[in-house]
């Protein structure tokens, strides 16, 4: 085995990953879990107060 054929499995072995990535990021059984993934950062319950003073977070 030369150079040239390594090179070309590893990108065979590269490629498949990678659609195998892309397939499991779009694939619609994991939608919810990545919206509500997404909206995380909303769900913050507490409220930051602004003094009306100095502009300042308390």
């Amino acid at each position: 085995m030369d150079y040239g054929t390594l090179r070309g499995i590893i990108t065979i072995v590269v490629m498949v990953t990678f659609i195998g990535i892309f397939a499991w990021a779009y694939s619609s059984s994991r939608k919810q879990q990545f919206d509500d993934a997404a909206n995380l950062v909303f769900s913050d319950d507490e409220k930051i107060s602004v003094s009306k003073d100095s502009g300042e977070q308390k």
